[in-house]
């Protein structure tokens, strides 16, 4: 029986929606995830799949169509995060509410984790329906990124696998529920946190001229920064720096002697923007410390993630299919969105596409933007974006053209170590 993906999604929806709920009421911090990785485990056995458990990485699955062909990985993210979930999304209470205080799916993944799972109960009920391979893989940790790396060393070095291409979908808070945008160039911003100690020699503030401010040294550096932007990086590249917190001294009448600021930077283009944006910042930092008699001590900076960047001819499979199995009025429009994902290491090895799945249904409350404790997903937007991905993983593996990619030559190490 040939596989007719509206017609499953219809009869897989009830068990979507379970998986998402149990997902949401019990949710897990990343490398925490032991009963969502149970859960994941128990659905692929009864769908006869198998897998792999990589240790504070995730599961890798496999399934093998009916005769060789390409092979596509598919990818869902399942941690949750450090947020108290409010009980009333925008419009009135929650059809589910996490169980653990602190602990809230406010970013979507569980959504994510259940769509894949629907996709893989799918594609297993029909596996003599297509030719080629699919790789399900569940990522652990993806809000901390680096356990990506481990998933990334067992498909290079020990899978036995070679991906030919790779599909990720994240839902989103401000597309209506029943629309998929597919966007060209880069749907998710690249970027690169920081925290920094800066150190000069603290004193009375009625001799400032005895010690070495940080904070002056702060003050010139973070108004050299926000101009840097405009002499660094060109006006048709969109690059946004900010502070999340500063914090120095105590006392009104003391000069501190140390002071200790945090942010991020977010950009489309690394090449473009991006990796010059970064050194620049390093060289203005040292400059400043420099002329104000201060030292700087690293906290955290770690090299550049790269944008989520979608493939031209993965981007045009998936509109062809999204129209095909949807019809042309579910292909939405939104702006690439300012949020990074580790989606960009992942389609830097192999050429992808990540979609956006709408949730945003005010009647039903949902449209608060993602990290925020009132986030929450419509669930008829799951079946839509199930459905997504089952036609891109039919038209994907059925496609014969050559894809253009060249992968990233950068050691696996050093890619996975990019991170916000």
């Amino acid at each position: 029986m040939a596989l007719h993906i509206q017609q499953a999604v219809a009869e897989t929806k009830d068990k979507m929606v379970f998986l998402r709920r149990y997902f949401h009421e019990n949710p897990e911090l990343s490398l925490q995830e032991t009963e969502t990785l149970a859960v994941i485990k128990k659905e692929l056995s009864l769908y006869h799949i198998p897998y792999t458990h990589v240790e504070n990485g995730g599961i890798i699955a496999v399934l093998q169509g009916k005769q060789p062909g390409r092979t596509l990985l598919l990818r869902a993210d399942i941690d949750a995060l450090p947020i108290e979930e409010n009980p009333c999304n925008l419009s009135g209470r929650r059809i589910c509410i996490s169980r653990r205080h602190g602990v809230m799916h406010a970013c979507g993944h569980d959504g994510h984790t259940a769509m894949l799972l629907g996709a893989a109960k799918i594609l297993s009920e029909h596996r003599t329906d297509f030719s080629g391979t699919v790789v399900f893989m569940f990522e652990q940790g993806e809000e901390e990124s680096g356990p990506l790396e481990k998933l990334l060393h067992y498909l290079k070095e020990e899978s036995g696998l070679h991906i030919d291409g790779c599909y990720a979908t994240h839902v989103r808070w401000d597309v209506p529920t029943g629309k998929i945008a597919i966007l060209d160039g880069a749907p998710m911003a690249g970027g690169f946190g920081f925290k920094i100690k800066i150190t000069g020699k603290g004193g009375h503030g009625s001799r400032p001229d005895l010690a070495k401010s940080p904070i002056d040294c702060f003050h010139a550096f973070y108004n050299d920064l926000q101009s840097l932007r405009m002499r660094i990086v060109s006006p048709r590249q969109c690059l946004a720096v900010s502070l999340g917190s500063v914090h120095s001294g105590e006392a009104l009448n003391v000069i501190p002697a140390e002071l200790v600021f945090s942010g991020t930077c977010r950009f489309f283009s690394y090449e473009d923007g991006g990796r010059q944006f970064y050194e620049a910042f390093l060289s203005l930092l040292e400059k400043s410390c420099a002329v104000y008699g201060c030292t700087y001590e690293i906290l955290h900076l770690p090299k550049p993630l790269f944008e989520v960047r979608n493939q031209p001819q993965c981007t045009a499979i998936a509109r062809r299919a999204a129209i095909s199995c949807l019809g042309q009025d579910a292909l939405g429009d939104c702006e690439p969105w300012m949020a990074s994902e580790t989606f960009a290491i992942t389609s830097r090895l192999y050429p992808g596409v990540l979609v956006f799945t709408g949730i945003a249904n005010a009647e039903k409350g949902s449209g608060a933007n993602h990290h925020t404790p009132e986030f929450d997903l419509d669930e008829d937007g799951l079946s839509s974006g199930l459905m997504m991905c089952l036609a891109y993983a039919v038209a994907f593996l059925a496609d014969k053209a050559p894809l253009d990619f060249t992968p990233c030559n950068e050691s696996l190490d050093s890619l996975a170590a990019r991170n916000i």
